[in-house]
């Protein structure tokens, strides 16, 4: 033990030692290194090396001006200047040269790009076409699947390749029609409390989601092209341009789909179309579509929305549209359904009254606090759920209707303001079916419009025989006008059913009839008195050429009727009124008899047949009134016939006879032969 106890303590060596080999080598070696520096130091060139070796300036260093940080411990670090800072300023010199490295770079980089192989556009299109018919076969297998392939179809019509953006609405347009529901999709309320979901709601928000976000996208992308040109031929002159597909994809979702969302952007597509007076292929389809939308409309939100937007773009564009635009009011349904009547600014409510004028109160149930947190829980769940069905609400549906027959008559009253010389038989036509839904306060407005629209045809006429000019393509028919005007006086009288409230509205309409009489023998002399707006014009050799071919451009108007036909109206509306026949003076038939009679000798074959069957008419009901005409030997009046008198009861027709009536009976057409005969036995039957 007490050696162990002296044994010395033994130390790790950290390296081993050296032996003497290998100290020797070292040595050696290092005299070799030491005498081969030795003898190349001695060849150096050491004044040349300097004047070679580049030199820093003091431009170069510039020093860091961001402030030094102070670490956590302590120590306090600089900030030294990154080396894009350190060599901005640089000589104009070395700017060329790095410009040209650059520039080589580019080039290089370019010889590079160019050397990618590059796919044919047939190619790219026909994979494109692949895709895009392999996208929609899954999605109309499986939608709630593949959610994600709305946008899948979007990243394809990103395409610089104008055939595949085409495609891609197309196809776009056949997907969402298939998979659109039938009922319009509730935005989701971000503040909402979470609610537990089950896996199948999950799933159908999750493809509701995915369908409202890639739906809103395509119509964007339908009003971007819309709007991007006009009538644009496709590449090389082939096919359609891509704005009139996209026109005719957004005619075919307000047709198919009208009750789902984004609604009035799609109408936005078909009224700014609507908007130019360029009338082609693409105008007939907005035509069309916002016809069929007129007509279908169960709701009457979708109308309201469309009338509001063609009421705002034609008043923004001072209502230079064509007529066609202003004929689509004449398809709404409401003149069908709409039962009261209105105006421009307001509408007659069939509402219960009580003595007082007030709507009479019904009982008030009493409901305490509670009650009346769930019933006002109840309305909103219902109202929502009632949204989301599209149900049609009888209330809602009157409430749309008559904003709609508001916005009807302000357009139609404001272009009788400004004369518009386009769109007069358009508002006069439209105004003449909306008669029976013209309440007492507009019809006094309107009836004062129409005179002086027919003043102002007058003086218009008035000029032009002074100054001997011919009319041009754009000028206004004015004797037509002033027929449309008098026959749409007279069928808003009768839809007022003014022969019981008479005395109410103080009418007096010997305006219209007066001016019909003034102007029955100038119209007798017309000779465009039987063509229509759609009848071939021959061209009138003695006019000049731009007046020549201005009927060519009258081929859409939305009167068709012709001249005799709205004569006949006329005539019928003041002789044979629908709403008192034995109400009408002696004087005022035996005049216009007189007349009529006198202008069947200068009208065509047509013509004569009309007013001849107008006088049997006329005969049968007032025979006695006007027998005196036909019988020489009876006279009632004194005087002299004034043909030319400024009103009816000035001319005297019983101091003449009918003896038109013996030029009539050999007249060359057998028809109109046969039309006297009618006339003499409808008398006869009236005096037995």
């Amino acid at each position: 033990m007490s050696a162990m106890a002296s044994r010395p303590i033994k130390k790790r060596k950290l390296t081993p030692p050296q032996s003497d080999d290998e100290g020797t080598s070292h040595k050696s070696g290092g005299r070799k290194i030491k005498k081969a520096f030795l003898v190349n130091a001695a060849n150096w060139n050491l004044e040349q090396d300097y004047e070679t070796k580049a030199r820093k300036g003091k431009k170069n260093d510039k020093e860091s001006t961001r402030l030094p940080l102070k670490l956590p411990g302590g120590r306090v670090q600089k900030f030294s200047a990154p080396a894009g800072e350190l060599q901005i300023e640089e000589s104009d010199d070395d700017w060329l040269e790095g410009g040209q490295d650059e520039s080589g770079n580019e080039e290089a980089g370019h010889e590079v790009n160019d050397n990618r192989p590059k796919i044919p556009e047939h190619q790219q299109i026909l994979e494109a076409k692949e895709e895009l018919a392999k996208i929609a076969l899954l999605v109309n297998e499986d939608p709630d699947e593949n959610v994600g392939a709305f946008k899948a179809l979007a990243r394809i019509g990103q395409s610089r390749i104008l055939t595949i953006q085409k495609l891609t609405l197309a196809t776009q347009l056949a997907v969402y029609k298939d998979v659109i529901p039938g009922y319009r999709i509730r935005p989701v309320v971000e503040d909402a409390p979470e609610e537990k979901l089950s896996k199948d709601v999950r799933k159908l928000r999750t493809f509701e989601s995915s369908l409202i976000s890639g739906y809103q996208a395509y119509v964007k992308d339908l009003t971007r092209y819309a709007k991007s040109g006009r009538n644009q031929a496709g590449r090389g002159g082939q096919g359609p341009s891509i704005a009139s597909i996209a026109i005719t994809c957004a005619c075919n979702l307000l047709t198919a789909v009208p009750h789902f969302n984004f609604r009035s952007d799609l109408i936005k597509i078909l009224v700014g179309k609507l908007s130019t007076r360029y009338v082609d292929d693409d105008f007939n389809k907005c035509l069309a579509a916002l016809e069929t939308l007129f007509k279908e409309d169960e709701e009457g939100r979708p109308a309201m929305e469309a009338v509001s937007l063609l009421s705002r773009m034609m008043k923004a564009r001072e209502y230079q549209v064509n007529e066609s635009v202003v004929n689509l009011f004449l398809h709404l349904r409401l003149l069908s359904e709409f039962s009261s009547k209105g105006s421009q600014d307001a509408i007659d409510r069939a509402d219960p009254v009580g003595p007082n004028g007030k709507k009479p109160k019904g009982k008030k149930e009493f409901r305490n606090k509670r009650e009346r947190k769930e019933r006002k829980e109840q309305k909103a769940l219902e109202k929502d759920m009632a949204n989301a069905d599209a149900l049609v609400s009888h209330e809602e549906r009157d409430r749309c209707q008559s904003e709609t027959l508001k916005l009807v008559f302000a357009s139609y009253f404001r272009i009788l303001k400004q004369r518009v010389p386009n769109l007069m038989g358009a508002v006069l036509e439209g105004l003449a079916k909306y008669s029976h839904l013209i309440n007492q306060n507009f019809f006094g407005d309107l009836l004062e419009a129409l005179k002086d629209l027919i003043r102002h045809s007058d003086a218009l006429e008035e000029e032009e025989d002074a100054e001997e000019e011919d009319m041009d393509a754009d000028s206004r028919n004015t004797s037509r006008e002033a027929l449309l005007c008098t026959t749409t006086a007279f069928a808003l009288l009768a839809g007022q059913d003014a022969h019981n409230a008479r005395a109410d509205l103080h009418l007096d309409l010997s305006f219209f009839t007066t001016h019909l009489y003034q102007t029955l023998f100038p119209l007798c002399l017309n000779p465009d008195l039987e063509l229509g707006a759609r009848s071939l014009h021959l061209p009138d050799p003695s006019k000049p050429s731009n007046a020549a071919n201005s009927n060519s451009k009258t081929s859409n108007k939305v009167n068709l009727q012709t001249t005799t036909v709205l004569l006949i109206r006329c005539l019928t509306a003041i002789l044979l009124p629908s709403w008192n026949v034995r109400s009408v003076p002696p004087l005022r038939i035996a005049a216009f008899t007189k007349q009529l009679a006198t202008a069947s000798l200068h009208v065509p074959e047509k013509s004569a047949q009309a007013i001849l069957a107008l006088i049997a008419d006329v005969a049968g009901t007032h025979g006695r009134k006007m027998a005196a005409l036909w019988n020489t030997e009876e006279r009632k009046g004194d005087g002299t016939f004034n043909p030319l008198s400024d009103s009816v009861e000035g001319s005297n027709p019983f101091a003449s006879t009918v003896w038109e009536g013996e030029i009539l009976r050999r007249h060359y057409c057998p028809k109109v032969r046969e039309g006297v005969g009618i006339v003499e036995k409808s008398l006869a039957k009236a005096e037995r």
